[in-house]
């Protein structure tokens, strides 16, 4: 699992690539909480990249938006591969984030 981030006007871009599992949920979450720490209140996560999550990967992105909600932020995921929009969808997650098919349609929506 490989995590890089930008920021760009206020906006915190994070793609995240690989596989998001039991394996690797520890350090993505210290890495995606670093990332909340900062200043930035409206967190992109680019899910392009990701091959596969499970449900430990799920419960690392629920633990962060539930802090960048109580920071008062809005937090959206961008381009869900085939593979891991279907594990949202049977998990329910998909209700619970707001998820655009591009990078751009959720930059669109954080910034207006």
């Amino acid at each position: 699992m490989k995590i890089t981030q930008n920021h760009e006007d206020g906006l915190a871009v994070v793609k995240v690539e690989g596989r998001l599992d039991a394996s690797s949920s520890t350090e993505a979450q210290k890495d995606l909480e670093h990332i909340l720490d900062a200043e930035s209140t409206r967190l992109l996560i680019n899910l392009s990249g990701l091959e596969y999550i499970s449900s430990a990967g799920l419960r690392v992105l629920l633990v962060v938006a539930k802090k960048m909600q109580q920071k008062g932020g809005k937090i959206v995921l961008a381009a869900l591969t085939p593979n891991v929009k279907e594990v949202f969808e049977i998990s329910g997650f998909s209700a619970i984030f707001k998820i655009f098919d591009s990078v751009e349609e959720s930059k669109a929506f954080l910034q207006g």
